[in-house]
């Protein structure tokens, strides 16, 4: 029961972090809204016992990834470092409590019309989560998508080395 709470309150905060992500006038909030993005997803890993996939997700996407976008970001001076001075706390607040109580309505409704997720058994977390099980399935089945993500990574990567190496003119 506790664990359907925390994926109801991850998912909201998620769905949240990611209209904050939409909204946001500036870059850098709008990167750290994704970073907040990031992490729920990350904790709703956890909460289907898929911890492999979770640390992976903090790492490389909330870690490495999110470091390059802010760098980015910094780089090409789309604007300024918000000002932590000029948080209206109380908006914070009403924000966080708003959606804590709208995770557990939808998770009172979610109980009455019977349509919890069901948790996974540790068995079969532990056989589908498991780094060699992943790493067999993403080298045979998905071998041809992986390679073309990687030379997209290529192409973008060498995109920005290009960017950063221009001369101002």
């Amino acid at each position: 029961m506790a664990s359907q709470i925390l994926f109801f309150v991850l998912a909201i905060a998620a769905i949240a972090a990611a209209l904050g992500i939409l909204i946001s006038k500036s870059p850098v909030t709008s990167a750290l809204w994704l970073i907040l993005n990031l992490f729920c997803i990350a904790g709703l890993y956890l909460t289907l016992s898929a911890q492999f996939i979770a640390v992976v997700q903090v790492l490389i996407y909330a870690g490495a990834i999110m470091v390059l976008f802010l760098f980015v970001i910094l780089l090409l001076n789309l604007d300024a470092l918000p000002d932590i001075r000029r948080i209206e706390w109380k908006k914070v607040i009403a924000f966080s409590l708003g959606m804590g109580v709208l995770a557990f309505l939808t998770f009172s409704v979610a109980a009455s019309l019977d349509v919890l997720p069901e948790a996974s058994s540790t068995a079969a977390a532990v056989e589908n989560g498991s780094a060699s099980r992943l790493a067999e399935v993403l080298f045979t089945q998905y071998a041809l998508p992986l390679e073309i993500i990687g030379i997209l990574l290529l192409a973008a990567t060498i995109g920005a080395v290009v960017i950063a190496k221009r001369k101002p003119v």
